[in-house]
């Protein structure tokens, strides 16, 4: 699954069979990838997300923390099996005083819980290079299973030389689910801030020589 590459010094290990288009000369290549290594290069890959404030706008923020492991079978990324760790702590929605507030026991609670785990349970292919990943969300003490959408995006080699892998993924789930039931009442009616969270991956990772 894509979302096994979300780190910026995890070494993940597969066996991948890419085809992809060379678009100069509108010619199908392949590039195969034996039990490669990769890395993630974190200047070109985020994990963010999204929720909405006051029920008018949305807030977007970031993890700058994660890592995880990722094995797949040579034909087919439905075989893959997928680990993925966020460190909780590192959330960045470029408001210290918030963040340190959703560090607090009203939200993520990090001295107790600091993480985020995603173990896969089930990959389903839905269309070329479109894959539905559904696994384990362990957060706050609470593990149930969420649904999201993966995309391989392509491969090639850079200037250098070096072969890269693009992947993007999404989905969304209500924090409620997890115990983040904080919240306040709006004198116009609704809340302060929403239950649905959506995240947004983009992912290039490098393979190792």
């Amino acid at each position: 699954m894509t979302m096994g590459l979300f780190s910026d010094n995890i070494v993940i290990r597969y066996t991948l069979l890419i085809k992809f288009k060379n678009v100069s000369d509108n010619e199908s290549e392949e590039l195969i990838m034996a039990n490669s290594k990769w890395v993630v290069d974190a200047s070109h890959s985020s994990v963010d997300f999204t929720i909405k404030h006051m029920m008018i706008a949305k807030v977007k923020g970031t993890f700058h923390k994660f890592e995880a492991e990722i094995e797949a079978d040579p034909a087919d990324l439905t075989s893959a099996t997928i680990s993925f760790k966020i460190d909780l702590s590192s959330i960045d929605t470029r408001n210290a005083d918030r963040d340190n507030h959703l560090r607090t026991g009203d939200f993520f609670d990090i001295a107790e819980f600091p993480e985020l785990n995603f173990q896969s349970t089930n990959i389903v292919k839905i269309d070329e290079d479109e894959y539905e990943v559904t696994g384990d969300v362990s957060l706050r003490g609470v593990t149930r299973s969420e649904t999201f959408s993966v995309t391989f995006e392509g491969a090639g080699k850079d200037p250098w030389g070096n072969e890269k892998a693009g992947f993007s993924g999404k989905g969304s789930f209500k924090r409620s689910d997890y115990g983040l039931t904080y919240n306040a009442a709006l004198e116009t009616g609704g809340v302060l801030i929403g239950d649905e969270v959506k995240i947004a991956i983009e992912i290039e990772a490098a393979k190792q020589a």
